[in-house]
């Protein structure tokens, strides 16, 4: 399979449209379209639809855009490696933080990176434990941090770096109470939390079990800034770390309680492939999560044990 091809083809599904594509990638437009069509002929598959008002990718397509985009981000790795023996971390290196992480620590993140490696770029994925899981095994994301309450997995690897303690999290209000809250008391409350397999659910729900509690999942929404939204306006509560709240004066529409009897907790863990060699601008880019994360902008102790 030829590389500028494949390149090629990504970039055309990408966009949806080979004059788009053509003036990105500075190529005449007709010269893109047989170079797409060549790929097409070697692998025996279309893999564009084309109507009038663009293109989009079959079902073979999106399988081999997604598997392309990693592809094609180890070569450039395994070009900055190279060059990067040369001096200082050279390339660009993508980091995956969850939502209520990254609100956080992302504007300090860049800060740092972009004054230690002048010569480098940076790129953060926000989402979803989940989905920073999925994005580093297929190879769009290099490494970064992730909400451990997953199953060991043969594809990325994981090791802890702070716990946080759960809290129940409601609109604040005349009524709001602050102090902690017993487990037990968490039975038959209507909570919105995202779906599983969502790593924070899965925890919340996997503790609750072992001491009898079940939640009442009122609504799903795979959205941290969604929940809360709906929190601050009345329409239900949830289970989140202290530093997913707003700081400043969000803060005020939100009344949070630790769980406690037992103690729920969770732990923050870095993540990076287990079957890939990282590059080290890579292994610069976890250095720095590690200074940042337990620093004074997010302020937690170490995992017990």
């Amino acid at each position: 399979m030829d590389l500028k091809q494949l390149a090629y083809f990504v970039h055309v599904a990408e966009l949806g449209s080979f004059s788009r594509a053509a003036i990105v990638l500075s190529i005449a437009q007709p010269a893109l379209s047989r170079q797409v069509r060549l790929l097409e002929v070697e692998l025996r598959q279309n893999l564009l639809r084309r109507t009038g008002r663009g293109v989009s990718p079959t079902e073979a397509g999106k399988r081999l855009m997604l598997r392309g985009r990693g592809i094609l981000q180890q070569v450039d790795h395994a070009r900055n490696d190279l060059e990067a023996a040369r001096g200082a971390p050279v390339g660009h290196v993508v980091v995956g933080l969850p939502s209520p992480v990254g609100r956080r620590i992302t504007p300090a993140l860049v800060k740092a990176f972009r004054h230690r490696f002048p010569r480098a770029t940076l790129g953060v994925v926000e989402g979803l434990t989940a989905h920073i899981l999925d994005c580093i095994a297929v190879g769009r994301v290099d490494a970064g941090l992730v909400f451990d309450s997953v199953p060991a997995s043969a594809v990325v690897e994981t090791s802890p770096l702070v716990e946080e303690q759960l809290h129940f999290v409601a609109a604040a209000g005349a009524n709001a109470r602050r102090s902690p809250i017993a487990m037990a008391e968490l039975a038959g409350v209507p909570v919105l939390l995202p779906s599983r397999p969502n790593a924070l659910r899965m925890l919340i729900e996997t503790r609750l079990a072992a001491v009898g509690v079940k939640l009442d999942v009122a609504c799903e929404i795979d959205s941290v800034t969604s929940i809360l939204e709906l929190v601050a306006a009345g329409e239900g509560a949830t289970v989140l770390v202290l530093n997913a709240l707003p700081s400043g004066a969000g803060a005020h529409r939100f009344a949070a309680r630790p769980i406690v009897r037992p103690r729920l907790d969770c732990i923050l863990s870095l993540a990076r492939p287990a079957q890939r060699p990282l590059t080290p601008l890579a292994r610069a880019a976890l250095d720095l999560l590690r200074e940042l994360v337990p620093s004074d902008l997010y302020p937690r102790h170490k995992p017990r044990g």
